[in-house]
Formats: C-alpha cells, sequence, structure tokens
C-alpha cells in the first residue's frame, strides 16, 4: 500500500507478504523438471535430436506454468495493517482488496497446523461481528507476533475511543 492511499492521520504498522513457503513446491518442482531435462540430454537414448528438442520445449512450458502462477500470487499478495484498519491486496491481472477498520474488529484469532509450526508462520482469522465472514489471511509469517500486535493496536484504539 502506498503513502497516498493512506487516509490523513493514518500510518503503516505493519506491511507483510504471505510466507515463501507458498513458492517452495514450484520451485522444487522447476529443479526437478531441471534435471530431467539434463538428464535427457547427458544420457544417450535411441532418439533424433528434433525428440529431444520437443520434449525439452515442453518441459521448459510446464515448468514456467507450474511456477509462474504460485509466485506472481506470493509476489501479489499483501497484508498491511495500518493505525485504523486491516487491509489484504491481492491479485495478478485483478487487484481485489478488503478493509476492516480497527474499531470493528471484536475478535483476532490463529492457528497454526504441524507444517505451519515449522515454516514458522499460520492463519489469521479477524473477525469484524458483520453478517460477512471474517478475514483470513493464511501463510502470515512469525502469526503469534501479529496478533499480539494487532490485538494491542484495537485494544488501543478501543481506550481511545472510551476516552
Amino acid at each position: 500500500m502506498r503513502e497516498e492511499h493512506l487516509a490523513d492521520g493514518e500510518t503503516i504498522v505493519m506491511q507483510l507478504r504471505t510466507h515463501p513457503k507458498k513458492v517452495v513446491k514450484p520451485i522444487l518442482l522447476l529443479v526437478l523438471l531441471l534435471v530431467i531435462l539434463v538428464a535427457l540430454w547427458i544420457v544417450p537414448l535411441p532418439v533424433d535430436q528434433i525428440v529431444l528438442w520437443f520434449a525439452t520445449l515442453v518441459l521448459v512450458v510446464l515448468g514456467l506454468a507450474a511456477a509462474i502462477g504460485p509466485f506472481l500470487r506470493w509476489r501479489t499478495t499483501r497484508y498491511i495493517i495500518t493505525n485504523q484498519r486491516v487491509a489484504l491486496r491481492t491479485g495478478i491481472l485483478t487487484q481485489t482488496g478488503r478493509d476492516i477498520p480497527l474499531y470493528r474488529i471484536n475478535n483476532v484469532t490463529f492457528e497454526k497446523q504441524l507444517s505451519d509450526r515449522f515454516w514458522g508462520c499460520g492463519t489469521l482469522v479477524i473477525s469484524d461481528g458483520t453478517d460477512q465472514p471474517g478475514m483470513v489471511l493464511d501463510d502470515v509469517p512469525d502469526v503469534e507476533r501479529v496478533q499480539r500486535a494487532l490485538q494491542d493496536l484495537v485494544r488501543q484504539g478501543k481506550q481511545l475511543s472510551d476516552d
């Protein structure tokens, strides 16, 4: 989120991206395809050169198709916490977003599965007491620290409004 998109007096407290674990599988797939490609060219096979070039083209296209989408989704997904709201921005071609003002937040919970604990991330669920489902932020790095910081911001905002 850029400064020009902020309201008067609004400052960015945290700007996060989903955990890089989102791109680990595509990278491993690319490495596997690269190993297969190298093996095709190194191991003498009784096939024509044109077949090797065709197999190379197929493997390159498969690798790019498998890796580009997840990488772009990871690169374009942002979680922004300001002193006034929580914002989710995502999208490759079409940008979508959802904001929840801090004063409307009534519950902030996190969930860490076994694999999340290994990677040091988790899912943050922010409820605002409306009919809409809570905002779900997947693969938030250091989710417990983010949850505490968000709860502190919500509490500070409520104290200010009570004064």
